[in-house]
């Protein structure tokens, strides 16, 4: 993924979390892009996601790993 393609899903990512907070009450933007730009790999799964018109969002946070989970909200 290009420096390009990375900043336009993270701004689709973004406006997604805002228009849904719904679905992650108690969670900030800031420390969910935070772990997505310190692990590549997660972001190229995602973006294959939206990529296909999936409509990835956050939609928890997991304690024992440390991860936030995203599931396909289209």
């Amino acid at each position: 993924m290009n420096a390009k393609e990375h900043e336009e899903l993270l701004s689709a990512l973004n406006a997604r979390f805002e228009k849904n907070m719904n679905r992650h009450e108690g969670l900030e933007w800031a420390e969910v892009q935070a772990k997505l730009e310190a692990k590549p790999e997660k972001l190229g799964s995602l973006n294959e996601m939206e990529r296909t018109g999936g409509e990835p969002d956050v939609v928890g946070y997991d304690d024992e790993t440390g991860e936030y989970i995203f599931y396909d909200c289209s």
